[in-house]
C-alpha cells in the first residue's frame, strides 16, 4: 500500500524520446510560416510577371513600324536648289502616289487614299533633298511610314472580317493596302523613332527623344540641387548640430517632408517658382528644383543613416592622433559612409525620375515636338509624356505608351543596379 502511495504521488516521468507537444507545436508553426513566406513571394512575383508581361504585350507593336517606299521624281521647278525647304513636297509625293493608283480620280478616294500615307512622307522628303540638293531633277527612292490604320492594318490589330461600318478602314483602302504589298512596296523594321523622333500628334511619328531629353535636364538640375545641400544638411545634423528641441523639431519635420504626396510639392514650385519667382513654365529648371525639393528628405534620411553607420571607433581614433572635429568628419567619416550616401542618393532619383503629378502642375505636359536644346526650353517629361500618349484617343498610341512605360522601367531598374552595384563595390566591414 505504501509503494502504491508513493508512486501515485509521484509525477510520472516522461521518457527521454518522447516528443514534446509544445515543441512540436513551434516546428508546426514555424513550417507554417514558411510556406506563408514562400506563397507570399510566389503571389508577389507572379504579380509583377503579369504586369511586366500585360505591359510587354501590349507594347510588342511598338517596335516595329510599317514603312512604304514610294519612287518620287523631284522636278526642277518644284523645289529651289537655293532654298530647298520651301518646295511643295506633299504634292509631289501625291504625284508619286497617283502613278501607282491611276484609276483613283473622285476627291473622296483621293482623300481616302492618302490616309493610308502618314502625314510625315513630306517632312522625310524634304530632309532627304535640303541633304543632298543633288536629288533635284532626279528620280529616287524614298521610305517613309505609313499612317497608323496602315500601320494597324499591316499587324493585324483591324480585323479585316468584321463589316466595314465596324472598322475603321473601307473596302476600297484594304484593297490598296494589298497592291502596295503585291508589290513588295511595304516593310516593317524596327522602330527606331520611337526613341530619336520628339512628340507629334501622329503615332507613327511620335517618338521619346524629346521626354528623355527633358528628363534629364531635369534629372541633372535635381541632382546638382539636392546632393551637396543633402549631404550638407545630414552631416551638420549627425555631427555638428546640438541635440536641443530645435534640431529634434528638423530632425521630425524633415522625416514628415519624406513622407508627403509628390504633388504638395507640385503646388509649392507652382507658387514659388513660377508664380513668384516668374521661372519659365515648362521647363527642366523648374521641374529639377521640383524634384531637387521632393529628393531633399530622402538623400537627408539615408546620409544619416549611412553616417550613423560608421562606427564610433573611427572617430575616436582621428580625434586621438589629433584630429579636429572637422578634418574627422572630412578625412575619415565621410569617406567611409560615401557608399550609402551615393546608394541613397540614386534611390531618391529614381523615385524622382518617376514622378508625375509635380511635373504635370508646373506645365511639363505641354505638346513639344521638338528636344528642349537647353534646360530653360519647354520640354516634357517621360512620365508626362506617358500621361500625354494614355490620354490620347488614337489607337496607334496605346501601343506606344506601354513601349515607354518599358523604357521608364528599364531605366529605373538600371538606375536601382548601379546602386545596388555601388553599395556591394564599396561597403566596407569592421
Amino acid at each position: 500500500m505504501s509503494d502504491t502511495t508513493a508512486q501515485s504521488g509521484k509525477p510520472k516521468e516522461r521518457a527521454w524520446y518522447e516528443p514534446d507537444a509544445k515543441l512540436s507545436r513551434r516546428h508546426a508553426a514555424d513550417r507554417r510560416l514558411r510556406i506563408y513566406g514562400i506563397a507570399a513571394i510566389v503571389f508577389a512575383l507572379s504579380m509583377l510577371a503579369t504586369l511586366v508581361g500585360t505591359i510587354a504585350i501590349t507594347a510588342a507593336p511598338a517596335v516595329t513600324q510599317t514603312m512604304v517606299t514610294l519612287e518620287v521624281e523631284v522636278p526642277e521647278g518644284a523645289v529651289d536648289p537655293s532654298d530647298p525647304r520651301g518646295g511643295s513636297y506633299q504634292k509631289i509625293l501625291n504625284e508619286s502616289v497617283a502613278r501607282i493608283f491611276p484609276e483613283v480620280d473622285t476627291p473622296r478616294e483621293l482623300r481616302e487614299l492618302r490616309q493610308i500615307f502618314s502625314n510625315g512622307g513630306q517632312y522625310a522628303l524634304r530632309d532627304k533633298v535640303v541633304a543632298d540638293p543633288s536629288l533635284i531633277g532626279r528620280t529616287f527612292e524614298i521610305t517613309f511610314p505609313l499612317s497608323d490604320i496602315g500601320d494597324q492594318l499591316h499587324k493585324g490589330e483591324i480585323d479585316r472580317n468584321l463589316p466595314p461600318d465596324y472598322r475603321r478602314v473601307s473596302d476600297q483602302q484594304i484593297g490598296w493596302y494589298d497592291r502596295l504589298v503585291a508589290q513588295d512596296r511595304i516593310s516593317a523594321p524596327f522602330n527606331w523613332g520611337l526613341i530619336f523622333n520628339a512628340d507629334s500628334r501622329f503615332p507613327e511619328l511620335a517618338g521619346l527623344w524629346g521626354a528623355l531629353v527633358g528628363s534629364f535636364y531635369a534629372l541633372l538640375i535635381c541632382f546638382l540641387v539636392s546632393f551637396p545641400v543633402g549631404i550638407s544638411a545630414a552631416v551638420y545634423l549627425e555631427e555638428f548640430a546640438p541635440k536641443n528641441r530645435l534640431t529634434d523639431l528638423i530632425e521630425v519635420n524633415i522625416n514628415n517632408l519624406a513622407a508627403v504626396p509628390s504633388i504638395v510639392f507640385g503646388l509649392l514650385g507652382l507658387a514659388v517658382f513660377l508664380n513668384f519667382f516668374g521661372m519659365p513654365r515648362s521647363a527642366p529648371i523648374v521641374g529639377g528644383l521640383v524634384l531637387s525639393l521632393m529628393t531633399l528628405p530622402t538623400i537627408i534620411i539615408a546620409t544619416r543613416a549611412a553616417l550613423k553607420a560608421v562606427p564610433p571607433s573611427i572617430r575616436e581614433a582621428a580625434i586621438g592622433v589629433g584630429a579636429s572635429k572637422m578634418q574627422t568628419v572630412g578625412h575619415h567619416v565621410l569617406p567611409l559612409a560615401m557608399p550609402g550616401i551615393l546608394t541613397g542618393t540614386i534611390i531618391g532619383l529614381a523615385q524622382a525620375l518617376g514622378e508625375t503629378a509635380p511635373l504635370l502642375l508646373i506645365g511639363m505636359n505641354a505638346f513639344i515636338t521638338a528636344a528642349p536644346d537647353s534646360m530653360f526650353n519647354p520640354s516634357t517629361a517621360l512620365p508626362t509624356q506617358i500621361y500625354i500618349w494614355a490620354d490620347s484617343p488614337e489607337r496607334g498610341f496605346t501601343s506606344r505608351t506601354s513601349a515607354a512605360i518599358i523604357v521608364l522601367l528599364g531605366f529605373l531598374v538600371c538606375m536601382n543596379a548601379i546602386a545596388i552595384y555601388m553599395r556591394k563595390r564599396f561597403e566596407r566591414r569592421w
